[in-house]
């Protein structure tokens, strides 16, 4: 799904899946939600923690439990400068190319790994599925195990090599509105987009007097 819908994520699809997370806050508080999807991963997921906190920002953090079992040092990283994270599967699958009982133990194999090193202090467990993909019947059983399924507002598309970092970056100041959930990646294939991207989208929204925070439900 992620791969077929534009930067701005269109009304009607909002309208029509309206039990998913596609914004946050009346549309005239200036906040900004910025996501962060695929990681942890050396280098690029520091350099976003480093560009983060040059601005005082918080975010949001969908982690792959593989990799988080890979670079726990960066998972912890994350946890100790008081970002938020979210359950993105243990290894990235697709929902739509998986049953139900793999996928499911998929999410849960990825929860344990986030509960090793971090007690979830929502209300609700914060769910990205991978490619934003997810049936009904998935979500019904996540639903009902406590997870809030986030998708976005804005869509970086910032692994996209068909797009230049200079397009990129436009596409994300023309969307990006008060309340906006925003979509990046800390992986080696986006990391090229990200990191021309990132810092000046930090510091335009910090000079229009904008507020990046974190997910919390």
């Amino acid at each position: 799904m992620a791969h077929l819908i534009p930067h701005k994520t269109p009304k009607i699809l909002k309208q029509f899946f309206t039990t998913y997370l596609w914004h946050l806050h009346p549309e005239n508080e200036k906040k900004i939600y910025l996501t962060f999807d695929d990681g942890p991963i050396p280098e690029v997921t520091e350099f976003v923690l480093e560009q983060l906190n040059k601005y005082n920002a918080k975010a949001t953090f969908f982690c792959i439990g593989d990799n988080i079992k890979k670079h726990p040092q960066i998972f912890k990283k994350i946890i100790s400068d008081n970002h938020a994270v979210g359950n993105h599967t243990m290894n990235h699958l697709k929902a739509w190319k998986s049953d139900i009982e793999t996928y499911l133990k998929n999410i849960k194999d990825c929860e344990n790994i986030i509960l090793e090193h971090h007690k979830v202090k929502n209300n609700k467990k914060l769910f990205r599925p991978p490619y934003g993909q997810i049936s009904y019947s998935k979500f019904k059983v996540l639903e009902k195990q406590g997870y809030q399924i986030v998708l976005w507002d804005v869509l970086s598309k910032d692994w996209d090599h068909n797009i230049s970092r200079e397009v990129c970056l436009q596409n994300v100041i023309h969307h990006t509105e008060p309340g906006s959930i925003l979509v990046f990646h800390d992986s080696i294939k986006a990391s090229k987009n990200l990191t021309y991207v990132l810092p000046r989208v930090l510091n335009y929204f910090t000079e229009k007097g904008f507020v990046f925070d974190k997910i919390e439900l």
